[in-house]
């Protein structure tokens, strides 16, 4: 008997994906200094491309503990604004601690879901999104909301990982993971880490939503850190989407795949460290 397929189902995907980000936001918190030195540099770019600046009003969908939206509130100074959303009110919570740490005050959090924005039409001058859109449901859903959020002349920002094969930091623990816990490749269409990296996709995903004057920038990322055995300590600590993959895994195999995955980086490993290969797309459109 043929083995059926798994039927995506998108609200439970959903809500696992809330309650990954409530137990991973703490790590996330703690590795982002290294976090931004891996992103940083892309999201500058990403914040230049959207023409973020002095008395723009901002809005970052899926923003994590801080960022971008911080480097934005600083951008945009006392006379803009931003405002981090996220579906973790925990992640949110490092968000703002970390706002305050560092004198931002022209920064608010709301707990809120990408795809059903509680906000008003004609709202904001730029909305940003590093590394979140990937992994909506529904991406074209989250997009409209996006656009009907912007001011007319607005622009919308996303910075996505491009296809496995240029991002093999991410890529190899996921295959591993695959394969040792039996799991068939994602459908078309669903959520992923590079659902929007193939040639043309996330411009097409931009064009179906209404946006005009696209343009995307592909820019080198990679990850460096001291060793393949830290880069795996990252991937642990902070992917929880890693974690849910293993879940069918017993504690013993899921230690021998933690193993495997950080014999293969080691490859990346070099006399400055470890380096992973990571490529990203920036994106932005204009209402």
């Amino acid at each position: 008997m043929a083995t059926q397929t798994p039927v995506f189902d998108p609200v439970r995907y959903k809500e696992t994906t809330r309650e990954q980000w409530q137990t991973a936001a703490e790590a996330w918190h703690r590795w982002m200094p290294a976090i931004q030195t891996w992103l940083g540099p892309s999201t500058e770019l990403m914040l230049d491309l959207a023409e973020v600046g002095p008395g723009s009003r901002v809005l970052d969908v899926a923003a994590g503990a801080g960022e971008p939206a911080i480097t934005a509130a600083r951008r945009v100074g006392p006379s803009g604004s931003a405002l981090a959303t996220d579906i973790s009110s925990n992640i949110l919570e490092y968000a703002q601690s970390a706002a305050r740490e560092q004198g931002v005050t022209n920064l608010t959090t709301q707990v809120m879901d990408g795809e059903h924005l509680e906000l008003p039409d004609d709202t904001f001058d730029v909305v940003l999104s590093r590394v979140g859109l990937i992994y909506f449901p529904d991406q074209q859903r989250a997009l409209t909301e996006i656009r009907r959020v912007l001011k007319p002349g607005g622009r919308v920002a996303a910075m996505v990982y491009s296809t496995a094969e240029n991002n093999r930091f991410f890529s190899i623990p996921v295959g591993i993971i695959r394969r040792r816990a039996q799991l068939p490749p994602p459908a078309q269409g669903q959520p992923g880490p590079f659902s929007l990296g193939g040639s043309g996709v996330l411009e097409e995903a931009y064009r179906r939503a209404g946006f005009r004057k696209i343009v995307t920038q592909t820019v080198s990322a990679p990850v460096r850190l001291a060793s393949a055995v830290e880069c795996v300590q990252f991937e642990r600590d902070s992917f929880g989407a890693l974690h849910q993959m293993m879940s069918g895994l017993s504690e013993t195999e899921q230690a021998e795949t933690w193993t495997e995955i950080a014999r293969e980086l080691q490859q990346f490993e070099g006399p400055s460290g470890f380096e992973g290969p990571c490529e990203m797309i920036i994106g932005v459109g204009v209402t």
